[in-house]
Parts: structure tokens; C-alpha cells; sequence
């Protein structure tokens, strides 16, 4: 399979192309890809944080093995490659933003913060510095050009589009972005990385998050923040204590493993964590229904979405979960609320709320809490 010519988003012959490759199969067929088609490629690779204490890690990225495999890559297709520092900035933006999120009581995705302010932000800059037409990552999403500009498209195959994790990208960014993959099957890239002999084309995916090492995410936030570990109540919807937690950073709205509570008549959920007070609400299955969702923080990619308009659209509040039909409303700047067709369990406040048309992405926001539901109204 060669590459799709709409993914190219007009570039000239022999273009200068940027590759985020951060050591993975994904990125490291982007760019072979680009450099067979006749571009100059750059790859860049971002060292994001200690690399030393994951040197040996299976399943990272952007760290340690993964900085000298996309070095490998680079130097078995030709192409220039450098690593940029962006500890600091990735810890700012990314991992600091991580731990109080989850001290607020709500659920982080870092991976789109990663991409809103380190891979879309500064990276793309770097990459204009340099002279490039345009930046190209792995993602499987499409990036198209529509008639009034350029448009954010789910990749063509579903068990793995992207286009969730890209919601925040802004247009001015997505006019130099593309993603070669996005046309194309997970199981074409690997017989591509085959057929093109890179040496990662059996390397396994990254998994979980990559600066988590262990999975553990509560002892990462309690490292970074020092008495987060607040011990507190597990409460009824009636507010009867029903047990006892050692701190809400362990626990998601939906969860309901590992409460540690028993003697109950039906199953119960986490349904709402409360940050002021250290307690952890449960509740039945019925308590965690929402059918009124309120976003903040939007980005639109849409110019049409504007106060006082209407829309049926449909939305995905949850990474791993299929869109869902609803009608969207801006009742103000920087805010948005989706009325759903039918009630949707396990809504969590910090995860993303993602708007699609079809197939493309209008844009998005994060999941309000309960109060900053109420105080938006």
C-alpha cells in the first residue's frame, strides 16, 4: 500500500517533513513511508522524562530504549534525526497537570495533553523553525482538505482511531499536521515495517500511560504531591458512611472494584468523588446515568458551532467507548452541553468529551464536575 495522496494535504514533491518518532512502529512507518515518497524527512524525537528508569521498560515510549530505536530507524531508511529535551516542559504541562487532576477528584488523559501542548504546540514549532511544510505523526486519524479548510477525520480503521485523543488540536495547528497512517489497517503498518526491513517492526505497542512505570498512578501522584494520600470516608448516596478509603486519587467515577465494602444489597459504583471532603459517594448502577453532559474548555474545529445553534451530533465521553447520538448547544464562551438520546453509566469528570459529525471531529471539551455543571448553567 503506498500512501494515501489526501494525507499529503497538497504538499509539494520533495517537501520537508517533520516526524515525531518516538521509537514505535506507528511513527517509524510514517516516516519511511514519507522518505520512500521522495520527501526530506527530519526525525525528531522527544525525550519527555528520566529515560535512565526506563531504559528496560517494555511498553513505554519517548524514554530510554525508544530514543535509540527511533535513532535505529532513522539511520536504516537515511533520513536526519534528532532528540530534544522536553522534560521539563512535558512535566509542567503534562505529568504535574496529571497528579492534581486526580487530586480534584477527577480522571486525566495526558496522552491529549501531551498532544494539545508538547507534540501540536512546541513540537510544531520546532518543526516551522526548521523549515518544514509540515509535521507528521503515526496517529491513525485523517487529516482532509474540506471547503472550508482543513478537517479532522476518525482514522479508516476503527479498533484504532485516534481522532479521540486529537480533539484539542486547533486549526491553525491542523494546517500543517498530517498522518499518513490514518488511511490504513494497524496490520498494513506492521507488514509495511516488514516489507521495508525497520528494525522495530515486532515491536510490541506502547501500553497504559508512558511516565506510570508500573501502572501504579496513585503512588506517582502521592510521590508528586506529598499528602495526597488523604485517608477519608466511602459514603451512600444518603451519606451514610459505608466504609473507609485511604485516598480519592484511587478511585474513578464508574469504578467498582476494589471498594472494599461488603454486606451490601446490590453491587454499588463510585457515582461522584468530593476533593473537600475526602469521600468517595457509591451508589447502584442506576446513580452513575447522565443524560445531560456539560463540557468546558472547548476547542471547535467547526466555525459553524457557535451560541444559540443547535446540532445533532454525536459524542464519545469515554476513549474506549462507541459514540453516542446527542444535541449539542453552546450556552457560552468555552462551554458546551450535550442533551443525550439515552442515558450513558459512568460519565467522569476529566475525561473528554469528543464531538463528531459523521466521521469528522467538530471538536471538544473536558467533562464538568456536578458544581461546575451547575455554576455553568
Amino acid at each position: 500500500m503506498s500512501l494515501d495522496p489526501t494525507a499529503l494535504a497538497g504538499l509539494r514533491p520533495g517537501a520537508r517533513i517533520v516526524v515525531g518518532m518516538s521509537g514505535g512502529v506507528d511513527s517509524s512507518v510514517t516516516a519511511a513511508l514519507l522518505a520512500r515518497a521522495g520527501y526530506e524527512v527530519i526525525g525528531i524525537t522527544l525525550q519527555l522524562y528520566d529515560h535512565g528508569a526506563a531504559i528496560e521498560r517494555k511498553g513505554a515510549c519517548c524514554a530510554g530504549r525508544d530514543i535509540l530505536d527511533a535513532r535505529r530507524v532513522a539511520e536504516h531508511i537515511g533520513i536526519a534525526h534528532y532528540v530534544l529535551d522536553f522534560e521539563e516542559r512535558f512535566r509542567k504541562a503534562v505529568i504535574d497537570d496529571f497528579a492534581d487532576t486526580y487530586l480534584m477528584g477527577e480522571t486525566p488523559i495526558p496522552c491529549i495533553r501531551c498532544n494539545q501542548t508538547v507534540k501540536f504546540s512546541d513540537l510544531l514549532e520546532r518543526a516551522l523553525d526548521l523549515g518544514a511544510d509540515a509535521l507528521a505523526t503515526g496517529h491513525y486519524a485523517r487529516r482532509v482538505d474540506g471547503p472550508d479548510g482543513p478537517e479532522l477525520r476518525r482514522g479508516v480503521d476503527p479498533a484504532r482511531d485516534q481522532s479521540y485523543f486529537l480533539f484539542a488540536t486547533t486549526a491553525r495547528q491542523l494546517e500543517h499536521l498530517i498522518f499518513p497512517l490514518g488511511g490504513m489497517p494497524k496490520d498494513e503498518t506492521r507488514r509495511l515495517a516488514a516489507e521495508m526491513g525497520l528494525p522495530v517492526a515486532a515491536k510490541p505497542d506502547s501500553q497504559d500511560i508512558c511516565f506510570v512505570p508500573d501502572g501504579d498512578y496513585g503512588r506517582l501522584v502521592a510521590k508528586l504531591r506529598p499528602g495526597a494520600l488523604t485517608p477519608g470516608a466511602i459514603v451512600d448516596l444518603d451519606g451514610q458512611m459505608v466504609g473507609r478509603h485511604d485516598g480519592i486519587i484511587n478511585f474513578t467515577v464508574g469504578q467498582r472494584r476494589g471498594l472494599q465494602i461488603g454486606g451490601q444489597a446490590e453491587p454499588l459504583f463510585v457515582v461522584r468523588l468530593d476533593a473537600e471532603r475526602a469521600e468517595v459517594v457509591v451508589g447502584p448502577r442506576s446513580a452513575l446515568a447522565r443524560q445531560v453532559v456539560r463540557l468546558g474548555a472547548t476547542n471547535w474545529l467547526d466555525t459553524t458551532i457557535l451560541p444559540g445553534v443547535e446540532r445533532p451530533v454525536t459524542v464519545k465521553l469515554r476513549s474506549a467507548q462507541p459514540p453516542v447520538p446527542a444535541l449539542l448547544t453552546i450556552p457560552g464562551p468555552g462551554i458546551a452541553e450535550l442533551v443525550l438520546t439515552e442515558p450513558v453509566f459512568g460519565v467522569a469528570p476529566g475525561q473528554a468529551g469528543v464531538v463528531y459529525d459523521g466521521d469528522r471531529v467538530l471538536g471538544g471539551g473536558w467533562i464538568l464536575r456536578d458544581a461546575e455543571q451547575a455554576r455553568a448553567a
